[in-house]
């Protein structure tokens, strides 16, 4: 069961002294940790009337994208659209000034990245929308322009449609990604949960990992979620106002 705390200076105090005692730390982001800066999470309601009333959980999908190819890269490519626009935010940039915590994200943007993490020291568990691949997945993969990018087209190696390079409802996890986490999560002695509700599996059982091996769980959100029952300590609030405190 979580430590709640109300009082920020004493809650401050007593999350810094679990991570002193701590060699290893990971932290396990989710849509939270990017919301402030302006992504909206996942399944929140899009207010952008040409979108709203479609179902993301639709659009992300093999079904949908064989259904409508067109119409699922114009929304992603909308949502490139306001990653390219977005900066990172104070999150980030504390969570990139610390080179010895590892980074695992259920996040496809590149904000961690751009706040300065080293893109070999962040592990895209649900991959990424910078990308495109090939759907049939002959090995071709392309670096996209976030702020132009191009239309439905061919891959050139085998003339299969091209995709975002992220992983949609009823795929699999990719895998390299996936055991890095599990192994740096297995040995972490805190794992920091950053904006995440962890209902999304099999990521939100890397948390349970942690738990297994001892470690323990520091929970950061804008409310109680799945993740709380599993936190040693879970502090309230925006991530941006808490992890620069936290982390400095």
């Amino acid at each position: 069961m979580s430590q709640a705390i109300s009082d920020r200076e004493t809650a401050l105090q007593h999350a810094r002294e679990l991570l002193q005692t701590c060699d290893k730390i990971v932290c396990f982001s989710g849509a939270g940790l990017s919301a402030e800066s302006g992504i909206s999470t996942f399944r929140d309601s899009d207010e952008n009337a040409l979108w709203s009333r479609y179902d993301p959980t639709q659009l992300a999908s093999p079904e949908g994208f064989a259904a409508d190819p067109k119409l699922v890269i114009d929304w992603y490519n909308w949502r490139r659209r306001i990653i390219a626009d977005a900066a990172p935010n104070a999150a980030h940039q504390a969570l990139a000034a610390r080179s010895d915590i590892v980074q695992v994200t259920q996040n496809v943007d590149d904000l961690l990245e751009r706040a300065g993490c080293k893109p070999e020291a962040v592990f895209h568990l649900h991959g990424h929308i910078t990308h495109d691949r090939c759907h049939q997945r002959c090995g071709f993969q392309q670096k996209v322009d976030l702020a132009n990018p191009p239309d439905l087209r061919s891959c050139p190696m085998c003339d299969a449609p091209l995709r975002p390079a992220v992983v949609w409802f009823g795929e699999s996890l990719p895998q390299w990604a996936w055991q890095q986490s599990e192994q740096h999560c297995l040995a972490a002695d805190c794992l920091l949960v950053i904006g995440t509700s962890a209902s999304v599996y099999p990521a939100a059982g890397l948390i349970q990992l942690t738990k297994a091996q001892g470690g323990k769980v520091l929970v950061i959100n804008t409310q109680a979620s799945g993740a709380s029952a599993l936190a040693d300590m879970e502090l309230i609030g925006p991530c941006g106002e808490w992890l620069p405190a936290l982390l400095s």
